[in-house]
C-alpha cells in the first residue's frame, strides 16, 4: 500500500508555481504580497 503524498519538485513548480499564479489571476498574488507573505507561491 503505497502512501498518498510522493512529494515530485517539478509537479509541484507546475501546479503551484509563480507563471501559474501570473497567468491565472494576479489577484491571488496581489493579496499574498498585501498580507506580507515571506512566500508569495511554492
Amino acid at each position: 500500500m503505497s502512501r498518498t503524498y510522493q512529494p515530485k519538485k517539478k509537479k509541484r513548480k507546475r501546479t503551484h508555481g509563480f507563471l501559474k499564479r501570473t497567468r491565472k489571476s494576479p489577484t491571488v498574488l496581489k493579496s499574498r504580497r498585501r498580507k506580507g507573505r515571506k512566500r508569495l507561491t511554492v
